[in-house]
């Protein structure tokens, strides 16, 4: 009989896009049926606290509370080069104009909220909530300005919103690395051979999703969140790409400076050991 394991990733288009080889039955684990549930990214963070999925997406400045339950993958990171999440704004435009203003956040636990305190300061006014709602809230007045992750980084122009700062890009400035926004992780509880088994499958479905772009769109573009086909393709290759496939030492580099940075600002205490877990190829 079969034993169930459960992958967490969030409902964008670039976590259901790499999933796509699983989902399509054309990768598959021997002896296991994989079973996925579809939460926004926060909820998973703070599922992991607990150790409850097998496998699962989280941010990666969550990951440091969580480091005793899981092991990240080389392979499943969403990274940006030179572009990440973005703070934009209807009716200001510099960083100056939004102090005692009200600033929507996705989250507290996300990858953008340690981005946020880093390079735009930790005085400022913020509200957490789910990330679906921060255009809408900005609209209605019921923030002043938002920071936005997944298909609003591409979407925001045309929605009429100003950009005050990229993330990503101060990211880049500053480090000349790529920055690992979300990594996958795999639980603790499972013997060595079960965790790279599990590494490998998933490896295995990204690069599947990779050389059956088209399939794996039209799959993503379920979750996907009012996105032409054009319009996914190009979100979902600015986060699934050959860093996706493994993120290196230059990934790994990455995670290390984040974590420095966020002690230099007063952000997080220590950080954890990083102890890769890479596909068998």
């Amino acid at each position: 009989m079969e034993k169930e394991v459960i992958f967490g990733h969030s409902p964008d288009s670039d976590d259901a896009f790499m999933y796509y080889g699983i989902a399509s039955e054309n990768v598959k684990l021997d002896g296991y049926k994989i079973s996925h549930l579809m939460e926004d990214i926060e909820s998973l963070n703070l599922r992991s606290e607990k150790g409850e999925l097998d496998v699962t997406a989280i941010s990666v400045a969550h990951y440091p509370n969580v480091s005793n339950h899981y092991q990240i993958m080389s392979c499943g990171s969403s990274v940006g080069r030179n572009y990440g999440p973005v703070l934009v704004s209807k009716n200001y435009k510099s960083i100056d104009e939004l102090k005692g203003k009200k600033i929507g956040i996705p989250g507290r636990f996300t990858t953008s909220y340690m981005l946020f305190q880093i390079f735009a300061g930790k005085g400022l006014d913020v509200e957490f909530m789910h990330f679906e709602k921060i255009m809408r809230s900005i609209d209605r007045g019921e923030v002043d300005a938002g920071v936005l992750l997944h298909e609003g980084q591409i979407l925001f122009e045309k929605d009429g919103f100003n950009k005050i700062l990229d993330l990503g890009e101060e990211w880049y400035k500053k480090t000349d690395l790529p920055i690992p926004l979300g990594v996958d992780l795999v639980n603790r509880k499972f013997d060595l051979k079960l965790r790279e088994d599990l590494t490998t499958v998933f490896y295995n479905s990204v690069k599947y999703a990779i050389e059956n772009e088209n399939d794996a769109l039209k799959y993503a573009m379920q979750y996907g969140r009012n996105l032409s086909l054009e319009e996914a393709r190009k979100f979902v290759r600015m986060y699934v790409n050959k860093d996706t496939l493994d993120m290196g030492q230059e990934g790994l580099s990455a995670i290390n400076k984040l974590f420095d940075l966020a002690i230099q600002n007063g952000i997080l205490s220590e950080k954890p050991e990083i102890d890769l877990i890479h596909p068998k190829k």
